[in-house]
């Protein structure tokens, strides 16, 4: 299984006591449509501070139940989420779709099959093979220590139902329309377009003022997944972090972003300069997203992973 440790340097080596009957603080949703709510997480990595809770959960009421998008990253923060949701409906879930192995977005499967044990989980068929062979006790592991033991108790319940490229899933009066990639954020994404909103639900192939952790993908696939969802014109877009838009600008600045990075790097490489040499110049020229959350903390990787692709090309 090819997964490097994602926000691995971050991690604390001493466990506190556990928390397993814990709820994450609540978080109020908002109705970004008819029948569409969002939860817009802090922004950042898992943290004491933030519980380990901090990507957009999501969920749809259609005419036949709930279907809910990514619950989040432990027992705890799904509690939380399927607190909100009963409270904007009584309907139960019975779909949850699933964006990436990532498990700030998916350890809360554990908590909506507490509350709908008949809930079907979908995700990338990728996804699920990696779950299979590693990355949920990695995942279990890693928002223990970020979180200094306050997501234990938390149980990794993998996905069963495989989702393709193209894929639609007819639930409830909505089609679910899948568009998948194997080479983006993770390599095991999905974006998911709800077809009769016309609102597309990016997953972290598209974050919202916020600098990406490319450690697991490539560029190539990101920015593959960025046109794509750009050319989909869709009428709301719902990021992995970062605020819903129903502007495409955000999209736009995100491939802007890695098309200066990548020509920069470039040119420097092939002038015979080193990864440290390019970094000033760099945040000079990516200057204007200065303000984007993790900016400072993910450049220099970006750089050193951008090297590697053009070296391997």
């Amino acid at each position: 299984m090819h997964l490097i440790p994602l926000f691995a340097a971050l991690a604390f080596s001493t466990l506190a006591s556990a928390g397993p009957n814990d709820v994450v603080r609540p978080h109020p949703p908002q109705k970004i449509h008819a029948d569409t709510y969002v939860i817009h997480g802090p922004q950042g990595v898992p943290s004491v501070e933030n519980q380990s809770f901090m990507n957009n959960p999501a969920w749809i009421v259609t005419a036949d139940g709930v279907v809910l998008i990514d619950p989040g990253s432990s027992v705890q923060a799904g509690r939380m989420v399927v607190a909100q949701l009963k409270k904007t409906t009584q309907k139960p879930v019975t779909h949850v779709f699933i964006t990436h192995v990532h498990g700030d977005h998916w350890l809360g499967n554990q908590a909506v099959l507490e509350a709908w044990p008949n809930a079907t989980l979908i995700a990338h068929p990728d996804m699920i093979k990696q779950a299979k062979e590693g990355a949920d006790k990695f995942w279990l592991d890693l928002m223990s220590n970020l979180t200094k033991g306050y997501t234990d108790g938390t149980r990794a319940v993998i996905p069963t139902v495989e989702a393709a490229d193209g894929q639609q899933f007819k639930i409830g009066g909505k089609t679910f329309r899948i568009h998948s990639s194997d080479d983006a954020h993770s390599k095991t994404d999905l974006m998911i377009e709800i077809v009769e909103d016309s609102t597309l639900f990016t997953g972290d192939n598209v974050l919202n003022r916020q600098s990406m952790n490319l450690r697991d993908g490539t560029f190539k696939g990101v920015i593959k997944a960025t046109q794509r969802a750009y050319d989909l014109n869709a009428k709301l877009y719902v990021p992995g972090h970062g605020k819903t838009s129903s502007n495409r600008t955000f999209i736009a600045d995100q491939k802007a972003y890695f098309d200066i990075l990548l020509k920069e790097v470039r040119r420097m490489y092939d002038e015979g300069k080193s990864d440290f040499e390019m970094k000033p110049v760099l945040a000079e020229k990516l200057k204007a997203y200065k303000n984007w959350e993790e900016f400072d903390a993910n450049l220099g990787l970006q750089i050193s992973l951008a090297i590697l692709e053009i070296e391997q090309e």
